[in-house]
């Protein structure tokens, strides 16, 4: 009887391991995706949600109509949720959430998704009535975002610590620098997830996340961070590999609002020096696609405009002359903590070197890295995963971590927004793709692949990541 006892937990219990470590718990302040990996459609749920193959589809909002001109929006809300510290979910907390985001002090990392919102109007317990200032397009898109959830106002307090949603599990515990705890919510209003507990475990380091999935100490490790090892689990029947694709735009940003930055040629030079492939090769050991703008490869309006920025070192060194660079120049590069900035950081460094571009690597945890380079923009140069569905428009705020102002693609930007046409959002769409790499705002390097390693008796897990999120209401055990 003894041996039953670990194979009866397992069937209810979870242990997922992810790289990244949330600052905190709130998705609605903080641009940390490591904050949606955890609680996105876990303990949080929005108006509407991503399912795993990218489409929106209802979640707290049952059902919406639309006005004739395309700016008020009645949702019908969904009756008889409530949050997991008891209290009811109605049209208050909706108002209170959208009000929340678009407030003037609001600390949204995604407040530019709410901008249109002139006024959010409770009809009854049950409707919420939202009203646009101009029609847009991508209205339903945007509430699934994590930074969409819906919130109320007995728990902001507290949110960042002791997070209360209305999702399939409540959050239980965070033990900081190790892992999140999640337990089953008894009272959710959809259907009961299988797994009774599940807990989020931290491991930044690839070699540690290699020992932990080969020792099962962990059951799956979503977006494996050592790439190098997954010939390993493909081979042994005790783990399945998956490998999908995500939303996330990995590119060496340049701050477009300093020296040497601020030249346009400096940042052409620089996105002609880097060899995607070598990247690719040598920190992702293959994984990943090449990409030439800010647009993922598996959108049906994505354009391959590699050819704006091929490898070629010796026309790189030529425009660092125009610019007046030709003895050289010295920029930080500051480097967050995945396996692909890092690793791909050290090959970057010795591509620019080649130019005349000198880089002082300082690596920094995520939550300095939140501070001083996508708040404080105290950097030269940085690498990220842009992993935000459909997200070109952070091009047309010039106030965002890498700076770049233009006016035409701000006003390109506001036309998409009011467009719902989706022919002519098509067109839109590829004509600011092709701006943004025709200014060469950055460096775009390559698609970052998602590769999960799992048990082999699990299933449910997302393969895709069309948001950043790891949802568990449908992961089981299979015996």
């Amino acid at each position: 009887m003894l041996s039953a006892a670990p194979l009866w937990a397992q069937s209810t219990d979870l242990t997922l391991a992810i790289q990244l470590e949330p600052p905190h718990l709130d998705p609605t302040s903080a641009a940390a995706g490591a904050i949606d990996s955890v609680l996105y459609s876990n303990v949080f749920e929005g108006l509407t949600r991503f399912e795993a193959d990218g489409s929106v589809v209802p979640a707290l909002a049952e059902s919406w109509d639309i006005s004739e001109d395309g700016t008020v929006y009645t949702f019908h809300l969904r009756e008889g949720v409530s949050f997991h510290d008891g209290t009811g979910f109605d049209a208050e907390d909706v108002k209170f959430s959208l009000d929340r985001a678009r407030a003037e002090d609001s600390t949204n990392a995604q407040k530019a998704l709410f901008a249109g919102i002139s006024e959010v109007t409770v009809v009854d317990p049950a409707t919420v009535e939202v009203t646009l200032s101009a029609p847009d397009g991508g209205f339903l898109f945007n509430l699934a975002w994590g930074d969409a959830v819906i919130v109320a106002p007995e728990s902001i307090e507290t949110i960042k610590s002791a997070p209360v949603g209305t999702g399939p599990f409540r959050f239980a515990e965070w033990v900081q620098g190790d892992r999140v705890e999640l337990a089953r919510n008894a009272d959710y209003w959809g259907a009961a997830p299988a797994l009774e507990t599940a807990r989020f475990k931290f491991i930044s380091d690839p070699t540690a996340a290699f020992a932990a999935m080969m020792a099962q100490d962990i059951d799956a490790f979503a977006g494996f961070p050592a790439p190098e090892n997954l010939p390993q689990f493909e081979t042994d029947p005790r783990f399945t590999v998956t490998t999908g694709s995500t939303e996330g735009e990995t590119i060496l940003a340049m701050n477009n609002g300093v020296a040497p930055f601020d030249n346009p040629l400096v940042r052409e030079a620089v996105a002609l020096a880097v060899d995607r492939d070598a990247i690719i090769q040598g920190a992702m050991f293959g994984q990943g696609v090449p990409i030439g703008t800010h647009f993922a490869p598996h959108n049906p309006d994505y354009v391959d405009l590699l050819d704006l920025s091929p490898y070629n070192p010796d026309r790189a060194r030529e425009l660092m002359a125009e610019a007046g660079l030709a003895e050289g120049v010295t920029v930080t590069l500051k480097l967050p903590p995945p396996s692909y900035a890092r690793r791909g950081g050290e090959i970057v460094a010795a591509q620019l070197r080649e130019i005349g571009i000198e880089t002082e690597i300082t690596n920094l945890e995520w939550a300095q890295w939140l501070e001083e380079v996508f708040r404080g923009k105290d950097f030269g140069l940085t690498i990220v995963s842009h992993t935000e569905p459909m997200d070109i428009n952070i091009y047309a705020r010039p106030d965002y971590y890498f700076q770049y102002d233009n006016p035409e693609f701000q006003s390109l930007i506001e036309t998409l927004t009011a467009t719902t046409d989706p022919a002519e959002r098509s067109e839109l769409l590829k004509t600011a793709q092709r701006m943004i790499a025709e200014d060469h705002v950055n460096a775009y390097l390559f698609q970052l692949a998602y590769p999960t390693v799992a048990d082999a008796r699990l299933e449910g897990l997302w393969v895709n990541q069309p948001t950043q999120a790891n949802p568990l209401a449908q992961v089981r055990w299979t015996e």
